[in-house]
């Protein structure tokens, strides 16, 4: 008899990514063929796991589930089900809106998922995934929810309060990572400042990075998503000193103008961001840093964007991501503050400042070149091999493109020249 299959697709961040991976892993142990994000028919079960965060998020979730409701009227699957996110928060909205879903499902509900499947959950091997990515690198998350109040946040309606992981389920997990071939780690949660604090009463994330750096076969181990207020100074030293430990650190500021920030209830000033983001950088040498920033806040005025491009300009982030509002319902600032600005208005505040960074980006990239770097291999396109240096992390950061005498393989370690430079990309040699 034939297996029955399941496709998983996932919607939204690598955090959900994870929960995909953890589900395909229980499904597949109980004798089920899975795959991911397929876009074939002739599933006996669908499950979509959705994203909530931000307007544009939501909607494609929508409409994926409406995709996939379309596809079962037509008999090309049989079962439809949607987790996660967007789940979590509006379920009887869904219920009563798309009623051709079979079953929705919130984001912690992996038991009962499992379970609509006849298939016997297995907690003991929660920490087990089917990798997704590509195999010489994985997603580690270390916890769930968030403690704290950011006005324009819905998460923590959807995740709940911030829930360590124990640092022993989790070095355990990147042994079994490691077993399967992973080589680069990328630590994530939605704040890993808070890391440890509600298990051990203390922040714990540098302690945790420690005993994950001595999993044999784990080369890099890379962080995102520190929150700037109460930064765990701990991790400086480690970032410093352990080799493993990429020199890059991914830090949401979300703006600099103090009055912003103090409507978007972060907690943190711009005189004590500065102080901060000078600290890391004579603790860790050579750091890189991620940043991202939110533009059209309620209230935010044009002296605020100008202050907000001029601390750009000053810093010199070598990676900055720029999103503009999106007003969710159920938030503080949705309920507190009007919406004034256009789309129009917010958009075209985002693109004047990523031309600032794409300026910035290309100026550090022209610097690069004659620079020897060690450099993961992903992929290969065209005459192409597509690596990232340790200052590059997938999906979101640039790549090097690079020509060889030899055949490099996924997730070799290669010594790259670099040779050429565009805005956010590499070129470079292979120095075998």
């Amino acid at each position: 008899m034939a297996k029955k299959r399941v496709n998983v697709v996932t919607m939204g961040c690598s955090k959900n990514l994870v929960d995909s991976e953890v589900l395909l892993n229980q499904l597949e142990k109980g004798k089920f063929e899975v795959v991911h994000d397929s876009n074939e028919t002739g599933f006996d079960a669908v499950f979509i796991n959705t994203c909530g965060f931000i307007h544009d998020a939501k909607q494609e979730s929508v409409d994926m589930i409406l995709d996939y409701a379309e596809a079962k009227k037509r008999g090309e699957i049989d079962k439809l089900f949607v987790m996660g996110c967007l789940s979590e928060r509006y379920q009887n909205d869904l219920e009563t809106e798309i009623p051709e879903v079979d079953k929705y499902f919130g984001k912690f509900d992996m038991k009962a998922m499992v379970d609509e499947l006849k298939v016997t959950y297995h907690p003991e091997y929660i920490y087990e995934r089917k990798i997704t990515t590509p195999s010489h690198f994985a997603y580690l998350k270390i916890s769930e929810g968030c403690n704290r109040s950011c006005s324009f946040c819905a998460i923590p309606k959807m995740t709940g309060r911030h829930k360590s992981r124990t640092i022993e389920s989790l070095v355990k997990e990147a042994r079994y990572l490691a077993k399967k071939g992973v080589k680069e780690l990328l630590v994530i949660a939605q704040d890993l400042s808070y890391y440890g604090i509600d298990i051990y009463g203390k922040p714990q994330l540098a302690e945790l990075i420690d005993k994950i750096s001595e999993v044999d076969g784990i080369e890099w181990i890379r962080l995102h998503y520190l929150y700037p207020t109460k930064f765990p100074m701990d991790i400086l030293p480690i970032m410093r000193e352990n080799p493993k430990v990429c020199k890059y650190l991914d830090m949401p500021l979300q703006h600099i103008s103090n009055s912003v920030l103090k409507n978007m209830m972060r907690h943190v000033t711009r005189e004590e961001t500065e102080v901060l983001i000078q600290k890391i950088k004579e603790e860790v040498p050579g750091v890189i840093l991620r940043t991202t920033m939110l533009v059209g806040f309620p209230g935010e005025t044009e002296n605020d964007v100008e202050e907000l491009k001029e601390f750009i300009t000053k810093m010199k982030f070598e990676r900055l991501g720029i999103f503009p509002y999106s007003q969710e319902e159920g938030t503080y600032a949705g309920d507190k503050f009007d919406d004034e600005l256009t789309d129009e208005v917010k958009q075209s505040r985002a693109d004047e400042i990523m031309e600032i960074q794409q300026q910035i980006s290309a100026d550090l990239n022209q610097q690069k070149i004659g620079q020897t770097f060690k450099v993961i291999i992903d992929k290969k396109e065209g005459d192409y091999f597509i690596g990232r240096t340790e200052f590059d992390s997938p999906e979101v950061d640039g790549e090097v493109l690079i020509t060889s005498e030899n055949e490099l393989q996924k997730g070799d370690f290669v010594n790259v020249k670099i040779t050429g430079a565009e805005d956010y990309d590499l070129y470079g040699e292979a120095v075998l």
